[in-house]
């Protein structure tokens, strides 16, 4: 019992954590952040959201965030990729580091 309250209070703070990181990138500016891809590997990128450059204006044929993934376009590329908010380790916004993995 005991457990299972505490994984749901931790599972409570992760997520405030993530809106208030999303939130927080959604104006444009330059952010980093850590992450685990699918392969297992911890990637850093240097991204931003709200790219309009290059957009064919067809958009997404799913809601990526309904699937707990951001889009955001990746500086050192130069393309769009998908962050899984799931296995977000770390971001750095504005200065402000917000630690999302124990």
């Amino acid at each position: 019992m005991f457990v299972t309250q505490l994984c749901t209070t931790l599972n409570i703070l992760i997520m405030s954590k993530i809106s208030k990181f999303v939130e927080a990138t959604n104006n444009g500016k330059i952010f980093s952040a850590t992450f685990e891809k699918k392969d297992g590997t911890i990637r850093t990128i240097n991204c931003r959201r709200n790219v309009s450059k290059g957009v064919k204006g067809v958009g997404y044929s799913f809601d990526p965030m309904s699937k707990g993934l951001l889009s955001v376009y990746d500086m050192q590329s130069k393309g769009f990729r998908f962050i899984n908010l799931e296995t977000l380790v770390e971001a750095k916004v504005n200065g402000e580091i917000f630690k999302f993995l124990l």
